[in-house]
């Protein structure tokens, strides 16, 4: 089964948060496929990680880069596993049929909308009915995160 840890974004948002996550994937050596409700927000997220930090860069592109099998980092609203990813990022409120495909899932979402909660609140629900190892990470009050089950 797929470890699935689902981040309560409290403090800070998802184009604050993504890019570190991504890059303690890619420091491990995995590749990552972000899934997206559309493809314009697929392609502001791209644009967001080419501008997030001045000194450093991280790989990535969206399916209309091409290559999209040799992208490190896949943003983009479809998932077929594309770039044979290890980790797949859930954001705001996307679902996949392929999630026991990874041997990661992470799903970020909007602590500060209660509809995103309710909505997450259910992914969790049928995620541990369907036998994953699941945990809840909350932003604290420093940016950090605490795991809280």
């Amino acid at each position: 089964m797929t470890e699935i840890r689902f981040y309560h974004l409290t403090r800070r948002t998802l184009e604050q948060t993504l890019p570190a996550l991504l890059e303690k994937s890619l420091e491990r050596g995995w590749k990552a496929l972000v899934l997206t409700a559309s493809d314009e927000r697929a392609e502001m997220l791209c644009q967001h990680l080419w501008t997030y930090k001045p000194d450093g860069f991280l790989p990535h592109g969206t399916r209309k880069d091409g290559n999209a099998e040799i992208q490190p980092v896949l943003i983009t609203d479809t998932d077929d596993r594309a770039n044979a990813g290890h980790v797949l990022f859930l954001t705001e409120g996307a679902n996949s049929p392929l999630l026991g495909d990874y041997e990661l899932a992470c799903d970020l979402f909007d602590g500060n909308d209660p509809d995103a909660v309710a909505a997450a609140r259910d992914r969790w629900r049928r995620a541990k009915e369907g036998g994953h190892a699941m945990t809840y990470w909350q932003q604290n009050e420093n940016g950090g995160w605490e795991k809280k089950a």
